[in-house]
């Protein structure tokens, strides 16, 4: 089906472009949201204002994802969690538990697609999280995932002190964790080789 865009369809189409799509995605979706009309002679000849209508629409829309990227830059989000003693978590963090968090903190709908996480964080830490609010817009923010029994600040404060102690510094592996620093305690308490009373060590 021959179809007149009226507004800008990622991946498909920008407002104001005349193609052809297949029935079913033009009439199931394209024309029901408003996105497209078929091209009839009329239409055709609103070809040119549709197209500056698009444009006009697309840069404010560019305009408001830069201010919204600046509003989130270098931002901390705090998420507690129930949590082990080792720092593993009773659950999970998931795109869509930033995302929410993040809308309660700008007042502004956030989708959780835009969030990009490779994978759920199961671990109390602190994480770098990249968000594409715009196909041409991409920002970071710190994510601290902390365990309820502990504000945000102490936690943190904590994890500073424990890397601060490390010689070799944060992995490059991942975020500081708690893990990190019960197995460095549970190493430290392994079995020492016993000693005898004349201060000689035990042989087989």
């Amino acid at each position: 089906m021959k179809l007149v865009f009226l507004d800008d369809v990622p991946g498909v189409a920008h407002g104001g472009d005349v193609k052809n799509v297949k029935n079913g995605f033009a009439r199931n979706y394209l024309i029901p949201k408003n996105l497209a009309i078929p091209a009839t002679r009329d239409a055709l000849e609103r070809i040119e204002r549709l197209k500056d209508q698009a444009t006009t629409k697309r840069l404010k829309t560019l305009t408001d994802m830069n201010e919204l990227a600046a509003q989130l830059s270098g931002t901390r989000v705090d998420i507690g969690m129930r949590a082990g003693a080792s720092g593993r978590l009773y659950g999970s963090v998931t795109n869509t538990v930033v995302a929410e968090k993040l809308e309660s903190l700008t007042s502004q709908q956030i989708d959780r697609r835009v969030i990009q996480i490779p994978e759920s964080i199961r671990e109390t830490g602190l994480y770098q999280v990249s968000i594409r609010v715009h196909p041409e817009v991409i920002t970071d923010v710190s994510l601290l995932v902390y365990p309820i029994n502990m504000t945000p600040d102490e936690y943190l404060a904590e994890l500073e002190s424990k890397e601060s102690e490390d010689d070799q510094g944060a992995s490059d592996d991942g975020p500081v964790t708690t893990s990190d620093v019960v197995e460095s305690t549970e190493a430290a308490d392994e079995i020492t080789p016993e000693v005898l009373e004349d201060g000689e060590k035990e042989t087989n």
